[in-house]
């Protein structure tokens, strides 16, 4: 968050903004069927609702520091989150886009299982851009990437957080189903993984085409499923355009 508007810090002010949060009522928190708009949001309130996170990193990117000019390495990053945030903000079930550092990960809205189908698309659309990444990266002499990437489904808890009146805010996403789509992410494409892994939960509610383009894989004495998935349209454009 850039700092915009600047206010002098009031140590009165601050107690009563750290009271008005910790006595703000249980019942300002309510489920929701959907991702609400940003609007509807205060500092006091929060919504509960079912959804899907999507999180895709690089692998080893703490390495490529040795052996990557930092010019390079930032052409690199900038267009691996260019072309990462560019696929998930085309579906309409992406409702936020987030960027840490070398990961960019996405919340999106799945009521449906239809929806969460469209999510496993995203995902087979990123791993296929990916490999045209890939293509540009060697005609340039630069080092290539490989990314991993993690899917979960679960309830979350959306707040907004940050300074009343100052401009400096955000939505953050809380719930187990954020850190475990991380969780996951950090483990695939490692150890001869799949590039795409997710959880149980996710898979059984994918339709039995996507179902059955997985495998099942133990991690940490769990069961997830992981696959290399492609989506076809990319691959025949990779085809004809990466000679």
């Amino acid at each position: 968050m850039e700092v915009t508007n600047r206010i002098a810090y009031d140590v009165d002010k601050s107690a009563g903004r750290i009271d008005d949060i910790l006595n703000s009522v249980s019942t300002n928190y309510s489920d929701k069927d959907s991702i609400p708009s940003r609007s509807s949001l205060t500092y006091t309130n929060g919504f509960y609702v079912n959804v899907t996170a999507l999180f895709i990193d690089i692998v080893g990117s703490s390495d490529m520091t040795d052996g990557s000019k930092r010019p390079t390495l930032a052409k690199i990053y900038r267009s691996f989150i260019s072309e990462c945030t560019a696929v998930m903000n085309s579906w309409d079930q992406c409702k936020e886009v987030n960027i840490n550092g070398d990961c960019v990960w996405g919340v999106f809205d799945t009521p449906y299982k239809s929806d969460i189908d469209n999510v496993f698309s995203v995902a087979a659309q990123l791993n296929s851009m990916i490999k045209i990444l890939n293509y540009k990266l060697r005609k340039k002499g630069y080092p290539e990437i490989s990314v991993g990437l993690g899917i979960d489904y679960g309830r979350a808890l959306m707040v907004q957080a940050g300074y009343s009146g100052s401009g400096l805010n955000d939505v953050i996403w809380m719930g187990d189903v954020v850190n475990s789509a991380c969780n996951i992410a950090s483990k695939a494409g490692r150890e001869g993984r799949s590039p795409i892994i997710i959880s149980s939960v996710l898979k059984s509610n994918l339709n039995e085409y996507n179902q059955g383009l997985l495998s099942s894989i133990i991690i940490d004495y769990s069961t997830y499923y992981g696959g290399n998935i492609i989506n076809t349209n990319m691959e025949d454009w990779y085809n004809k355009n990466c000679k």
